[in-house]
Parts: structure tokens; sequence; C-alpha cells
């Protein structure tokens, strides 16, 4: 179906809308009017919003049609010499490139590497949810409970000592923050982050590189690509990388998941009065999961002039994916917009549609999620509003800030 672009004038999926709300009505709307929609951008040109669940998924696998490596996975634009660095993350690049590069820390992920880290989750989360419950039982939930589990998760896998994971998480909120003065107030202070988070890992190197232990940074160090070891520079990126995908994204899993126990109560009733039933809580982690993810989109380059449903693509155009818009698609999912912790099968898109940037950590997230909220559903199993969640100002990470939530035991 076609519509007229002007029609759709009052669409806005930039950062300042996200900082309001995720706006399902505009995407309910693209979906059925133009679910390839050609969105203005003020700086960056402008770029084809591609929000229907087949196309994203479709998008996602082709990786030789949709590029990450031309353009990034960003919607903004970089000048040639910061695409330089840029390509030289994981996360903007193409295979066969990616796919060497991915080898060096999957090994670090593997389903028997998740399954060894359960008992320290648990520990953590429950030494988590005893210090909430010396806070007379208010707290910002964000700060007191879906930050610490991750960003100790990943700092232990890093190779961070404890007495350093602040300072991680600072330099986190400062690099993915640039477009939230709350995080970063000027490109000044990303590249004061930058630098710092630089050095630190030049640090780590060194000391792994002389003192080899049982962590990924040791890994990375005395990894070889083609016969080469990985530079300096290579090394910063990855545990840059590293640090935000493993602290960022899930701490706003967890914070989103909390949203959804606060409003929906009777699903948390029922996961609270079947705290040990395994089978629902990983139905419900599933549901949390496609109920509202860490990230809004990744972009694609077309490499070639090609075609998503009646709408050409010209060669260089960028193709932004919608994950949060495909998990809501009404010709995929029944209800989409029921929160239902029964709901299978549950083939979300929320790690990413499939192929070679699937998400790494896709495990770790999920057993992270459902442990933290178990536990804290165990000693406190009533939950509402103390104040208004205030959400993140970007048009990349679907992120809280601040949710203020009074639990009650």
């Amino acid at each position: 179906m076609t519509t007229d672009r002007s029609e759709l004038a009052d669409i806005d999926l930039l950062e300042d809308t996200w900082e309001q709300g995720v706006p399902d009505e505009q995407f309910r709307r693209l979906r059925a009017e133009a679910p390839v929609y050609w969105h203005p951008h003020p700086t960056a040109g402008g770029f084809w919003a591609v929000t229907r669940y087949d196309d994203v998924k479709a998008v996602s696998r082709d990786w030789r049609t949709y590029s990450t490596e031309l353009g990034s996975t960003f919607i903004r634009d970089f000048d040639e010499a910061a695409m330089e660095l840029v390509r030289m993350t994981l996360l903007n690049m193409d295979p066969p490139k990616h796919t060497r590069y991915r080898k060096l820390v999957s090994a670090g992920f593997t389903p028997r590497m998740i399954r060894g880290l359960f008992d320290g989750i648990e520990v953590a989360a429950r030494e988590i949810v005893d210090r909430v419950a010396d806070a007379d039982g208010e707290v910002d939930f964000v700060d007191a409970v879906a930050v610490p589990l991750p960003l100790q998760i990943i700092c232990d896998m890093i190779g961070v000592p404890a007495e350093d994971r602040a300072k991680v998480f600072d330099w986190s909120n400062r690099l993915v923050g640039g477009q939230d003065p709350d995080f970063s107030p000027s490109e000044e202070d990303q590249m004061v982050a930058q630098t710092e988070i630089y050095a630190y890992c030049d640090a780590i190197a060194a000391d792994r590189r002389a003192h080899p232990r049982d962590d990924i940074m040791s890994t990375l160090v005395h990894a070889e690509v083609d016969g080469d070891r990985l530079g300096d520079t290579e090394l910063n990126l990855f545990f840059v990388l590293l640090c935000v995908a493993g602290n960022e994204t899930t701490r706003n899993l967890i914070s989103h998941a909390m949203t959804a126990l606060i409003e929906h109560p009777d699903a948390r009733r029922e996961l609270a009065a079947n705290i040990d039933d395994d089978a629902l809580w990983n139905t419900a982690t599933e549901e949390f999961l496609r109920w509202n993810g860490s990230i809004h989109n990744f972009r694609r380059t077309a490499t070639q002039p090609t075609r998503i449903r009646d709408t050409e693509i010209a060669q260089g155009d960028k193709v932004v994916i919608y994950y949060h818009s495909a998990n809501r698609d009404e010709s995929v999912f029944d209800a989409p917009d029921a929160f239902d912790i029964h709901r299978s099968p549950n083939d979300h898109v929320s790690f990413g549609g499939g192929g070679t940037h699937f998400c790494l950590g896709a495990n770790l997230a999920r057993l992270e999620i459902r442990t933290m909220l178990r536990e804290l559903l165990r000693r406190f199993p009533n939950a509402e509003y103390a104040g208004e969640p205030r959400r993140f100002r970007s048009d990349f990470v679907n992120g809280i800030k601040s949710l203020p939530v009074h639990l009650s035991a």
C-alpha cells in the first residue's frame, strides 16, 4: 500500500519523541499505511524507516545488500576519519571480517559458559535485593536494582576489579549519552570519556599480557586474527563494546521489565505466586523482551539498488529497521498490544532479527533478567510507581534514566 508522504508528515521517530515515550501509535500507522517510509532528518538527510516484522528480519539477514560497514549502525553520519574507527568495532563490521572478530569473544558467551555463571548471578541478585530491603521500600529502581547486576557480571567477565565498576558505569553512560544532556553534556565530554576508558583498557591489556587470567581481556590480548595480534585501538574498541553492550542494554531490559510488572499487576501476582515455575518464568522473560527491548533500531546502508515491498531503495540509502515495531506487528503476534506472560510462540526480534549481528549476549541477558526479577518478586511481590519514570533521550537506545518505585512485601 502506498501512502502520500504528506499524509504522514507528523511522523517523528527521532530522539525527542523517544524521550517522551514509545511511539506505538506512529508505528501502527506506518505498519498499516507506509511500512517502508522515507523519514526526513534535520542533519543526516533522511532514511527509510522499516517497521514490519518480515522486512526487519529480511534486512537483518541480508548483509550483502544491507551493509553495516558502509555507514555504521547509527542514523547519524560520521566523517571518513571517524568511520575508520567505527568500522573497527564488531557492531559495524560485515562478514567475513565480522565473523573472524566475533569468534574472539564468542567463547565467553557459549551456553556452557553462561550456565557456569548461574550461581554467581543468583548470589549477586540476592545481595542486591538485600540492599533494597534496607531502603524502606522506596528506591530508584534503575540505580538500586537494574544497574548493579549486569555491571557486576560483565566487569567480572572482562576482568575489571570491583573497585573500578563505577568508572565503567560512568564511561558507558557518557559514551552512549551523546543525545542526552543528563549523561553527556557536550561532544567534548564524550571525547574525555573515550580517552579515559582507552587509557584504562591499555593498562588492563598490559597487565594481561604479563599476567594472563581466566577472563575475556586475557583472551583478546593473546588472540590472533589472520596471524596478527590485535592492536591497541582494536583492543580499546572491543573493551568499549563489551562494557556498553553488557551493561547498558541489560540494565534497560531489567528496568522495562519492572515497568511491565507494575502496569500489569495480574501478571505480577501470577509470577509471584509461581516463583519456582521455570516454564512460566521462561515464557514471561521472552514477553519482557518483546514488550520493550533496549535498542530502537539498527541502520543499514544499501550496497546496490534494491526493493522492499513496493518501494525502490537506491544504492547508498540508509535503511533503518525498527525492532519495537516488528515486535508489535499484528500480522505476526496475536493481540500484540497485550502483555501476555504465557505467549508462545514468541519469536521476537529484541536481540536482532537473526543473521550475522544477532546479539552475542542474548542468553546472558535472559538469565540476568529472569534471575533479578524472580529474586525481587520472591521478596517484594507488590510494586507501584513512586514517581514518574524518566526516559533516555536517544534515537538508538531505549533507556530509562530514573524509575522511582515503592516495593512492598
